[in-house]
């Protein structure tokens, strides 16, 4: 039986190492849910609702022209106005950002 090289032995260790974290962390991620204190570092943030047809007035653009300036379709835009949908998360952030920051989003679109 060949022996392994160094340069395999190694390999394989990082692979093991790198496994066992991923281990690690789907235990911590179990913890975490079940309320227990995993004791690791919990990042959160909150992503706003955004009243889209508020601020789709605000622009003072038809449901058409805001569809098509931010790439939305348009009967998603009307579902969401009309309350028989919500945003998924991607889509809140966007709203969100062109809620405050419109310009920053046609700038990236124009390019």
């Amino acid at each position: 039986m060949k022996k392994p090289t160094k340069k395999k032995s190694k390999a394989k260790a990082r692979t093991t190492a790198f496994g066992q974290s991923i281990l690690r962390g789907v235990e911590e991620a179990i913890q975490y849910a079940r309320g227990e204190d995993p004791g690791v570092k919990v990042h959160s943030f909150s992503i706003p609702q955004v009243d889209v047809k508020q601020v789709r007035e605000r622009m003072q653009l038809t449901q058409i022209e805001f569809a098509e300036r931010f790439g939305f379709p348009i009967a998603t835009l009307r579902n969401w106005e009309q309350g028989r949908r919500d945003p998924e998360l991607s889509a809140r952030i966007l709203l969100a950002v062109i809620a405050k920051r419109p310009d920053v989003i046609e700038e990236i679109l124009a390019r």
